[in-house]
């Protein structure tokens, strides 16, 4: 379990950077390169993979071409609903139940969501030292470690993608910028003018039109030409790229006005003369198009670069032959925003922020040595299943007690050994996939289960569960989630809702509270006069000890906790003052605290580090009282 006090990250690093310097030397083997190539809300029916129903309006011939060389999972889901739990998931190998990273934007007081009755748990903003990434793995194994494009998996600087095992790193949005204004997504395209910062390709890239029939330009983009960068530099030793795309996320945007007018006469629309939404239904936005086909045209510069160049390590073999690549999305499609429609889900339920299937179900391709060519399995895989495949195919070890706590399950029999079923290191059969999202309105604050033919929601606003079941026997039943049956099936109902249970209690998983504020709620269900009053709240600024006191006779006291708020460290000049900086990182960071014998009184020792605190105590009713913010001078 993720170890609260973080204070010890420097001291953890210096001991993690010796390791490295004592494992086990092991350049005499031949080793695969890695490539994760990662995709940011682009949804299961956002590819021309899964089409179902209604074909798919964006064109991807670059993915339709690796999937004639990998294995497409038509059933692969993110960890998450949303980007930053998925993408700490996937570099740490742990559910974010385990980590806590369960939402975007950690590290704050918790508060209640909008159109919730209930305050949204704590959860930290990102990935700590104390976390071996994929990354200080395969580096502990003889590995070079890119990371080009997002990070959103921690902004303090002992959270950066450099501190978590990364050798290279470029994470700028690259052609995905947004115009500012004056400037708008009408008017900001890129040129073929010398000085153009998105000056257009003189190389030509699909579509391939009437009036461009030798192809289109495209913008240069920072994240596309930096991860080629890293793979031409890293070509004498075995690598590992983790290709985090800002696309497919908003802002809907291009900088290609011929690819925009591509998809706006495809659509059969006039060419926008004003930025305004688009509000058309389904998959009808010329910009979000775009941004799709941009992306396959990242996929395919890379693939292009492997397959033309020769790997030094392997006389013979071109880099394509000796890498696995692994294609797919942080969570599922973001169907629209404010306004605008970006693209549509369907048949799927819901989108990105859901944990229904158009929320968590992903494209996934996986290709590389010995994976049979343009297979389809529809086994239940999860990229916490990353981690531990990636240890096996590249022959990677790592102390126990973090392979030991990996979530995710060795899918190397399904790739390289034609299996049919995900077995863990005891040979059981996968039985299940679950997921946590205590966020949101009421109708997004739930948790979900999958286990075979069957879907089960419980939903945190009333403690409900729903039941669905997409398939029948394997075959597509209800897919769309229309049908609750969890009064007609309640054998399944029992079974599910017990895994879940279970889940959520053995991981500890943060759960909403209820708010003190919200006194009609408290006082229908006769709770409010016993809920736990601050009467004392002392810092004694020698012992830099802090404490809370309780009045006697309230509810019992379930939990407690502080949150300390730390920060980058203050520049400071050559004359000892503090230089001028601009925006200073911060986080708050959740610290037990000690309690008396009657839980009365609680204490903590405030470090040197602290900027503020703030104690939060929850009762046994699961109500929420917040002691007073203290800033520390």
């Amino acid at each position: 379990m993720k170890n609260n006090n973080i204070f010890l990250a420097c001291a953890f690093i210096a001991i993690f950077s010796s390791n490295v310097i004592h494992s086990q030397d092991q350049r005499d083997l031949i080793k695969p390169n890695i490539i994760i190539f990662y995709a940011d809300d682009l949804g299961w029916q956002d590819v021309e993979l899964n089409d179902l129903d209604e074909p798919c309006a964006w064109e991807t011939p670059n993915i339709k071409n690796l999937a004639k060389d990998a294995i497409n999972f038509t059933n692969a889901y993110s960890p998450a609903p949303t980007c930053a739990p998925s993408r700490s998931a996937l570099l740490s190998g742990l559910h974010p139940a385990k980590t806590g990273i369960t939402n975007v934007t950690g590290g704050e007081i918790p508060k209640p969501s909008r159109g919730s009755s209930f305050i949204n748990p704590y959860f930290p903003a990102g990935l700590m030292p104390e976390n071996l990434t994929i990354a200080e793995a395969l580096k502990l194994n003889g590995y070079r470690t890119g990371h080009v494009g997002k990070w959103h998996a921690g902004h303090l600087q002992i959270q950066s993608s450099t501190n978590q095992g990364f050798d290279f790193a470029h994470e700028s949005r690259g052609a995905h910028q947004g115009p500012k204004a004056p400037k708008s997504r009408v008017t900001e395209f890129a040129t073929h003018v010398k000085g153009d910062k998105y000056r257009l390709s003189e190389e030509k890239y699909y579509p391939f039109t009437k009036e461009s029939p030798n192809g289109i330009s495209y913008p240069k983009d920072e994240v596309t030409e930096n991860a080629l960068k890293f793979i031409k530099e890293s070509k004498q030793e075995p690598f590992f790229l983790y290709l985090a795309h800002w696309m497919v996320h908003y802002p809907i945007h291009t900088k290609n006005k011929e690819l925009l007018q591509y998809y706006c006469d495809k659509l059969g629309m006039d060419f926008p003369e004003e930025d305004v939404p688009m509000t058309a239904e389904g998959q009808n936005n010329p910009y979000f198009g775009a941004m799709v086909t941009t992306l396959d045209w990242s996929l395919g510069r890379v693939v292009d670069l492997l397959k033309k160049t020769d790997d030094p390590r392997n006389p013979g073999k071109k880099l394509y032959e000796t890498t696995y690549i692994i294609f797919s999305s942080d969570n599922g499609g973001a169907e629209r925003r404010r306004d605008e429609i970006m693209s549509d889900n369907a048949p799927l339920d819901k989108g990105k922020k859901y944990t229904e299937e158009g929320g968590i179900r992903v494209p996934m391709l996986i290709s590389g040595p010995n994976i049979p060519k343009g297979k389809t399995k529809d086994v239940l895989i999860n990229q916490l299943d990353f981690y531990p495949t990636i240890l096996n195919i590249t022959n990677s070890k790592i102390p126990s007690k973090y392979s030991s706590d990996l979530d995710g399950l060795d899918i190397s029999g399904v790739l390289l050994n034609n299996e049919n079923s995900v077995k863990n290191n005891k040979g059981k059969v996968r039985a299940d996939l679950w997921w946590h999202y205590p966020y949101g309105d009421n109708s997004k604050n739930q948790s979900a289960i999958r286990a075979g033919d069957y879907k089960l929601y419980k939903n945190f606003a009333n403690g409900s569960y729903v039941l669905h079941r997409l398939y029948k026997d394997g075959k597509r039943f209800d897919l769309e989630e229309k049908y609750d049956i969890a009064k007609k099936e309640p054998k399944v109902l029992k079974d599910l809702s017990g895994r879940l249970e279970k889940y959520l209690k053995d991981y500890n998983a943060p759960l909403p509270y209820r708010s003190i504020e919200n006194t009609k709620e408290a006082s229908e269900k006769g709770n409010i006069a016993a809920v736990p009053t601050i009467t004392s709240d002392t810092f004694d600024i020698k012992s830099r000890e802090v404490s809370i006191e309780l009045e006697k006779g309230k509810s019992k006291v379930v939990e407690s906790y502080a949150l300390i708020k730390i920060g980058d460290p203050v520049k400071v000049n050559k004359n000892g003052k503090k230089a001028k900086q601009g925006k200073h990182a911060t986080t708050y960071i959740k610290v037990p605290v000690d309690c008396d014998k009657n839980k009365l009184k609680y204490t903590v020792t405030i470090p040197k580090e602290a900027l503020e605190y703030i104690f939060i105590i929850i009762d046994e009713n699961r109500y929420m009282v917040k002691g007073k913010l203290h800033k520390i001078s």
